[in-house]
């Protein structure tokens, strides 16, 4: 996928669809008896491509994004529900096939374009634009934080209300009445002057065949009757009983297994093996070469992992193994002194004159933050089955983006993409990690090499030390004080800049910023992680902010909202969570309280972290966290996808760290690389401000606060300053030797 920002996008779209826009470009048209066939039973009317009405009454919302415990189908079902004055419980919910004709324009719309109000007129136009350049691309993902914001609002509830607006003027036709004097609810249309009442599969095939209006009348908040409540989530049933299907879950007739081992050191490739020493072993089958990779194709999964334990592979290292954790992080920081010593660094934000104002400054703050690799650790590890039958390739696994890993698996196999079907299964977490396709990849040129299905299940080993890790990182920091312990000037100099563009920026009213950085590349294989640039900028960030404040002698929470004050809509934010946390109160020993906020995905996230610190051990009691988003769809949601982006994130803040020894990854499970388990869970309490701007995000938000509140945390309770994560290779009894330095 690459660094997937707007202006990449765009131009991708348009160089991949051959599209041009002179005012007027391709339209995307009604495209309903396009996918009959593919969502459709008789009888069965079309709206759009995200809609069906059965000649029963039931209302299908068809979803196209993954479900991987957010509750995305039942948040996007719900905006498409209340548009159309569904009835909620007789609504039922598809995840959209992976079809070309459902590459997801919406998404593509309202990440390029945003709150853009396009004329009626233009708006076909538009949508076929990027329906254009999804289509080409393969995209049809779920990621970014995107699901409600985009595709929520651009597909399901705009065509909720087209839906409903046909069905009223279909009702009005056949009862020759005017359409003003009809009303909708519960999916049931009535005429109250007659006394009549119809269902809408009354009226749905003849409103299917009606034009639908490019930009219909959305409802206000006032009249939402399912938006902002939080019915039950219709993924939550079957994960309770057992019989939720994951990837993992799948099961074929005469399938066999598949295990993999690949270079371990990042860049290697196969140069040799013995597949005579294993082709006897109990159930083994065959001993495929994938380049990179060596897989065992068995009978069952433990034969498969036992002769690939057995088998003698040689690889190479293309001259990486000579890479330690120590040598990358010395690159870094030789990198960003000859960057800064030659003033050649990338410019990300100036403003005002920083390295002036730093020169004149009564007080400069020096600090300097790192942070690890990280991997995605998800509970379910990669898999794939696939099967190569009749020329045509079908895969069942759980993607983030069903068409990208169809497009990729075709060109693996030198398959039409036509002829490659993705069969989506719930993800058993995905995190960004599954938003890449090596897996897929891999077993669709196994399940090419023999006659039968084939499941390729990666061991955890395999996971970890094969994972698209989120960036090790350094980021420097210069602040400029007055005598009153005013900030004047904000310099901040970091390595390796991805996505998005603003993560390294700040809210504050800082006068003077200069925001640099230096590109030094290693062999590593980057990749999203939740929140992805404002994981480790927030961390980075909202520790300065603290620090600055400690400086100048002023309480940590009273600082900030100094520098909010044009800002209040963050300002709110930030004095829900501190007056919940009961901010000011005294503390008993050993507790310390820590506060940060940062926005990301267009949602405000402020976070106030009680812990405990006795012996050196970090105990975490009790987390606030104050959220706007714009409106919470599904309150409840919003709240669990809070609690989850903080259990995320306090993981890698205490534990996460992927380290490089002899140029591959040292740790393999999770004796090593450790999660946060239910005994050190603190309390988390949520709290929602329906402010009414513009939709954000919930899936990722909630992780990049907790980091620094935890920190900041730690250094009221010890006097600490923790500038390098994980928290746990630090010595919380004996004071901190990288103290910030005051010139």
């Amino acid at each position: 996928m690459g660094k997937w920002s707007r202006r990449a996008f765009i131009t991708t779209g348009i160089a991949a669809g051959g599209v041009v826009v002179f005012g007027v470009a391709i339209r995307r048209g009604d495209r309903s008896g396009i996918v009959g066939d593919l969502i459709a039973d008789p009888g069965d009317a079309i709206f759009d491509i995200w809609l069906k009405i059965s000649p029963d009454n039931t209302v299908t919302a068809i979803v196209p994004h993954a479900e991987m415990g957010q509750g995305v189908h039942t948040t996007l079902a719900m905006m498409l529900a209340d548009e159309l004055d569904a009835d909620w419980a007789r609504l039922e919910v598809v995840e959209a096939p992976s079809d070309k004709e459902f590459a997801n324009y919406a998404l593509a719309r309202g990440y390029a374009a945003g709150d853009v109000d396009f004329p009626a007129w233009l708006i076909d136009t538009v949508d076929g634009f990027f329906f254009r350049a999804t289509q080409a691309m393969g995209l049809q993902i779920t990621g970014g934080s995107t699901s409600v914001r985009t595709t929520g609002q651009f597909a399901m509830r705009v065509t909720g209300a087209a839906a409903r607006s046909a069905l009223l003027h279909a009702a009005a036709d056949e009862w020759q009445v005017p359409v003003e004097e009809l009303g909708a609810r519960d999916s049931v249309i009535s005429h109250a002057a007659s006394q009549r009442t119809a269902t809408y599969a009354s009226f749905a095939a003849a409103a299917a065949r009606l034009r639908l209006p490019a930009k219909p009348r959305l409802k206000s908040a006032e009249q939402f009757r399912i938006m902002g409540t939080s019915p039950q989530r219709g993924d939550i049933p079957a994960k309770v009983d057992g019989s939720a299907m994951f990837g993992i879950d799948t099961r074929l007739p005469g399938m066999k297994y598949a295990a993999v081992k690949a270079s371990p050191v990042f860049g290697g490739t196969v140069r040799s093996y013995d597949a005579a020493s294993v082709q006897d072993l109990p159930g083994v089958r065959k001993v495929i070469d994938l380049d990179a990779a060596v897989a065992v194709v068995a009978d069952g999964y433990w034969q498969a992992k036992r002769a690939l334990d057995q088998l003698p592979i040689e690889f190479d290292d293309a001259g990486n193994a000579g890479w330690e954790q120590g040598d990358i992080f010395k690159q870094f920081a030789q990198d960003l002194d000859a960057s800064a010593s030659a003033g050649d660094e990338e410019t990300d934000l100036e403003t005002g004159d920083a390295t002036a104002v730093l020169a004149a400054a009564e007080h400069v703050l020096e600090a300097e933050y790192r942070v690890p690799f990280l991997a995605h650790a998800t509970m379910e590890p990669m898999n794939c089955t696939a099967w190569v039958h009749d020329d045509e390739c079908e895969l069942w696994l759980g993607t983030q983006n069903p068409l990208g890993f169809a497009k990729d698996a075709a060109e693996a196999i030198d398959f039409d993409a036509d002829k490659v079907t993705v069969h989506n299964q719930y993800l058993g977490g995905g995190f960004g990690r599954r938003a890449f396709s090596d897996v897929a990849v891999q077993a669709a040129r196994v399940a090419a090499e023999v006659p039968y299905p084939v499941k390729l299940v990666w061991s955890r080993e395999e996971d970890t030390r094969h994972d698209h890790y989120r960036q090790a990182s350094i980021s420097r920091f210069r602040g400029g004080l007055d005598a009153a312990g005013n900030t004047l000037a904000w310099h901040n100099h970091y390595v390796n800049k991805y996505d998005p563009e603003e993560a390294p920026h700040i809210p504050y009213a800082i006068d003077n910023q200069r925001i640099v950085y230096t590109v030094s590349k290693t062999h590593v294989p980057w990749g999203f992680w939740r929140s992805v640039d404002h994981s480790l900028h927030a961390f980075f960030t909202e520790s300065f902010i603290d620090e600055l404040a400690v400086a100048a002698g002023r309480d940590p929470y009273e600082y900030r909202r100094e520098l909010l004050m044009n800002q209040p809509r963050f300002l709110a934010v930030l004095d829900l969570a501190a007056t919940k946390a009961g901010w000011g109160e005294a503390l008993p020993e050993n507790i310390g309280r820590g506060i940060s906020i940062h926005r990301s995905f267009g949602t405000i996230v402020a976070e106030v972290v009680d812990v405990e610190v006795v012996d050196g051990e970090v105990s975490v009691q009790r987390v606030v966290c104050a959220v706007d988003a714009g409106f919470a769809m599904h309150p409840d949601g919003m709240a669990a996808q809070m609690e989850s982006g903080i259990a995320y994130g306090m993981t890698a803040a205490l534990y996460g760290e992927i380290s490089i020894r002899r140029g591959a990854v040292a740790q393999s499970n999770f004796h090593d690389y450790p999660m946060l388990r239910i005994d050190k869970a603190p309390v988390v309490e949520t709290h929602i401000i329906n402010s009414g701007e513009s939709l954000g995000g919930a899936g990722e938000p909630g992780t990049p606060p907790i980091a620094p509140a935890l920190t900041n945390a730690i250094y009221d309770a010890t006097g600490i300053r923790i500038r390098e994560l994980p928290i746990r290779l630090h010595d919380l009894g004996k004071p901190n030797r990288r103290e910030t330095d005051v010139a």
